[in-house]
Protein backbone atom coordinates (compact mmCIF):
# COMPACT_ATOMS: atom_id res chain seq x y z
CA UNK A 1 0.00 0.00 0.00
CA UNK A 2 1.19 3.44 -0.88
CA UNK A 3 1.04 6.40 1.43
CA UNK A 4 -0.64 9.62 0.35
CA UNK A 5 -0.92 13.04 1.96
CA UNK A 6 -4.28 14.10 3.38
CA UNK A 7 -5.54 17.14 1.44
CA UNK A 8 -6.66 18.86 4.66
CA UNK A 9 -4.00 18.20 7.28
CA UNK A 10 -1.16 16.75 5.09
CA UNK A 11 -0.82 13.69 7.36
CA UNK A 12 0.55 10.53 5.69
CA UNK A 13 -2.40 8.17 5.15
CA UNK A 14 -2.74 4.80 3.41
CA UNK A 15 -4.27 5.01 -0.06
CA UNK A 16 -6.76 2.30 1.01
CA UNK A 17 -8.20 4.47 3.83
CA UNK A 18 -11.67 5.93 3.40
CA UNK A 19 -11.11 8.75 5.92
CA UNK A 20 -8.10 10.50 7.40
CA UNK A 21 -7.54 9.14 10.93
CA UNK A 22 -6.37 12.54 12.17
CA UNK A 23 -8.89 15.06 10.78
CA UNK A 24 -11.64 12.71 9.51
CA UNK A 25 -11.90 14.15 6.00
CA UNK A 26 -13.39 11.81 3.39
CA UNK A 27 -10.56 10.59 1.12
CA UNK A 28 -12.51 8.33 -1.22
CA UNK A 29 -16.08 7.19 -1.72
CA UNK A 30 -16.87 3.57 -0.82
CA UNK A 31 -18.19 1.42 -3.70
CA UNK A 32 -20.94 -1.21 -3.79
CA UNK A 33 -19.91 -4.82 -4.28
CA UNK A 34 -21.02 -6.80 -7.32
CA UNK A 35 -23.88 -8.37 -5.38
CA UNK A 36 -24.88 -4.94 -4.07
CA UNK A 37 -25.07 -3.55 -7.60
CA UNK A 38 -27.11 -6.57 -8.69
CA UNK A 39 -29.51 -6.15 -5.74
CA UNK A 40 -30.02 -2.44 -6.49
CA UNK A 41 -30.64 -3.16 -10.19
CA UNK A 42 -33.08 -5.97 -9.31
CA UNK A 43 -34.96 -3.60 -6.99
CA UNK A 44 -35.34 -0.99 -9.74
CA UNK A 45 -36.32 -3.52 -12.43
CA UNK A 46 -38.84 -5.19 -10.07
CA UNK A 47 -40.55 -1.86 -9.35
CA UNK A 48 -40.74 -0.92 -13.03
CA UNK A 49 -42.19 -4.32 -13.95
CA UNK A 50 -44.76 -4.15 -11.15
CA UNK A 51 -45.82 -0.67 -12.28
CA UNK A 52 -46.21 -1.89 -15.87
CA UNK A 53 -48.21 -4.90 -14.65
CA UNK A 54 -50.49 -2.67 -12.57
CA UNK A 55 -51.10 -0.22 -15.43
CA UNK A 56 -51.73 -3.07 -17.86
CA UNK A 57 -54.32 -4.46 -15.45
CA UNK A 58 -56.13 -1.12 -15.34
CA UNK A 59 -56.20 -0.74 -19.13
CA UNK A 60 -57.30 -4.33 -19.82
CA UNK A 61 -60.05 -4.05 -17.21
CA UNK A 62 -61.34 -0.90 -18.86
CA UNK A 63 -61.45 -2.46 -22.31
CA UNK A 64 -63.12 -5.66 -21.07
CA UNK A 65 -65.71 -3.70 -19.08
CA UNK A 66 -66.55 -1.53 -22.09
CA UNK A 67 -67.17 -4.65 -24.22
CA UNK A 68 -69.42 -6.29 -21.62
CA UNK A 69 -73.00 -6.77 -22.76
CA UNK A 70 -74.72 -7.06 -19.40
CA UNK A 71 -74.52 -5.58 -15.94
CA UNK A 72 -73.47 -8.96 -14.53
CA UNK A 73 -70.44 -9.05 -16.83
CA UNK A 74 -69.44 -5.51 -15.83
CA UNK A 75 -69.78 -6.33 -12.13
CA UNK A 76 -67.82 -9.57 -12.57
CA UNK A 77 -65.08 -7.69 -14.42
CA UNK A 78 -64.90 -5.13 -11.61
CA UNK A 79 -64.71 -7.78 -8.89
CA UNK A 80 -62.07 -9.76 -10.78
CA UNK A 81 -60.05 -6.64 -11.47
CA UNK A 82 -60.06 -5.59 -7.82
CA UNK A 83 -59.04 -9.09 -6.72
CA UNK A 84 -56.24 -9.22 -9.31
CA UNK A 85 -54.94 -5.75 -8.58
CA UNK A 86 -55.06 -6.48 -4.85
CA UNK A 87 -52.94 -9.58 -5.42
CA UNK A 88 -50.48 -7.63 -7.56
CA UNK A 89 -50.28 -4.97 -4.83
CA UNK A 90 -49.49 -7.60 -2.19
CA UNK A 91 -46.76 -9.15 -4.36
CA UNK A 92 -45.37 -5.67 -4.97
CA UNK A 93 -45.21 -4.79 -1.26
CA UNK A 94 -43.69 -8.12 -0.21
CA UNK A 95 -41.15 -7.99 -3.05
CA UNK A 96 -40.21 -4.42 -2.18
CA UNK A 97 -39.66 -5.34 1.47
CA UNK A 98 -37.41 -8.27 0.59
CA UNK A 99 -35.45 -6.50 -2.15
CA UNK A 100 -35.33 -3.24 -0.19
CA UNK A 101 -33.77 -4.96 2.81
CA UNK A 102 -31.26 -6.63 0.51
CA UNK A 103 -30.30 -3.28 -1.03
CA UNK A 104 -30.07 -1.72 2.45
CA UNK A 105 -27.85 -4.49 3.78
CA UNK A 106 -25.51 -4.44 0.75
CA UNK A 107 -24.86 -0.70 0.71
CA UNK A 108 -21.24 0.36 1.03
CA UNK A 109 -19.92 0.94 4.53
CA UNK A 110 -18.30 4.29 5.21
Amino acid sequence: MAMIACPECTTEVSDAALKCPKCGVQLRVPKRTGFGKFAKSAFIVFNVLMLVWMLYGFFVTGSVASEATSDAERIGTGIGAMAGLGLVSCVWVIGDIILGLTVLLTRPKS
